[in-house]
């Protein structure tokens, strides 16, 4: 009898800057991949969901992210510590979740035969602060990105068409490069809900960062109360300190003591906040693609949103929500009141949002684009 030596088995590995991000925005790709019969490895720097990303079966490995600080010495430790997981794991797929990973990680696996996915997860706070020090950080990465993105083994993937567009223009070349809208929705445990009894109420679910757009949005609601709506607002979210755009805890806390204000901080079940809420509403000012906009549509709430990349990927003008300009509280207010007056366009708009994310943005099919792509790497 000749015995045949085993296959190793298909691994992918997952390289992500936070436990928590892994779980918010990336856990249903990953379960894709398991189901696809890949080995799933999470690289990521480890705080609080270590048990949570055990639970599901992957295998962890904490390395040193530094988010929000520029150090020459962190990026290398960070580059050598991805390195060595590589090395260990011997991964058949490497995926880069979000623009520091994918510049981190295409370093650590610069000499490595293995496919990588960059995962462009959205061009965020050093493509929309208009401060010294992201302007600076725009430039270096104009000219660093096409350099990494651009090797023979990259693959990039994109959540949006405009962010396609951005990486083109900085020279990124096409051929390697797939739109894929997020990690999809679970449309089984997000339903539609019934709309609450009381009060018009707006929902806002994300990190509460100037460009979120949550000031803008607290404007709108102090106007609206001004003029006498009795309007109310559920914040879910709390402020980033390692990010530089973060709103200050005192700011946040004060929010929160104004009448018709409600923050709730982080909340592990999503589906809380939209059954309490009539209205979704993001005024950022620019997205890869929001998943909590997705998520509310899941749920069959009308969206409200800044007319910006990835925002109207999901909020399609008049057809499932409205769109408005960045930084109108006055604009963001009439969109509000429009709603507000009218349950059958709440209706209308929270039907299409839902139907939208069951043709084109759930968990199943991205799951099943998503391990198209892994195989297909693995056979190319």
């Amino acid at each position: 009898m000749i015995l045949r030596e085993a296959k190793p088995p298909r691994r992918i590995l997952y390289v992500v800057n936070e436990d928590f991000a892994f779980l918010l925005n990336r856990l249903p790709m990953a379960r894709a991949a398991r189901d696809h019969g890949f080995e799933v490895h999470v690289a990521t720097k480890v705080s609080n969901a270590a048990a949570a990303i055990e639970a599901e079966g992957f295998f962890l490995h904490p390395i040193p992210f530094r988010r929000g600080r520029l150090s020459i010495v962190g990026a290398i430790a960070t580059i050598n510590a991805i390195r060595t997981v590589e090395r260990q794991v011997q991964p058949s797929i490497v995926h880069h979740s979000g623009l520091q990973c994918c510049a981190f990680g295409s370093v650590a696996a610069l000499g490595e035969k293995f496919p990588v996915v960059n995962a462009i997860t959205g061009l965020g706070y050093i493509f929309t602060s208009a401060s010294w020090r992201s302007r600076l950080l725009n430039q270096a990465m104009t000219w660093l990105l096409p350099w990494l993105l651009n090797r023979k083994c990259s693959n990039i993937v994109v959540q949006n068409p405009d962010d396609q567009e951005t990486l083109l223009s900085f020279g990124v070349k096409p051929d390697r490069m797939t739109v894929i809208p997020g990690s999809g929705v679970d449309t089984n445990a997000l339903r539609p809900l019934p709309e609450p009894q009381g009060p018009i109420t707006i929902g806002f679910a994300g990190r509460l960062l100037v460009d979120k757009g949550i000031r803008t949005l607290i404007a709108a609601h102090d106007l609206l109360r001004s003029q006498g709506h009795n309007f109310n607002l559920i914040i879910a979210g709390n402020p980033d300190p390692s990010n530089p755009a973060s709103i200050p805890d005192e700011e946040v806390k004060a929010w929160a003591e104004r009448p018709g204000i409600t923050w709730l901080g982080h909340i592990t079940d999503i589906v809380e906040l939209w059954r309490a809420s009539h209205i979704a509403a993001l005024p950022s000012y620019r997205e890869g693609l929001p998943g909590s906009l997705m998520e509310a549509a899941a749920c069959g709430r009308p969206l409200i949103a800044t007319d910006v990349p990835g925002c109207r990927q999901i909020v399609l003008d008049h057809q499932t929500g409205l769109l408005v300009p960045v930084e109108d509280p006055g604009a963001l207010a009439t969109a509000i009141l429009r709603l507000a007056e009218s349950r059958q366009l709440r209706t209308q708009y929270g039907q299409a949002a839902r139907q939208l994310v069951v043709d084109k943005l759930s968990a199943t099919i991205i799951g099943s684009t998503i391990g198209r792509l892994y195989n297909d790497l693995i056979v190319g």
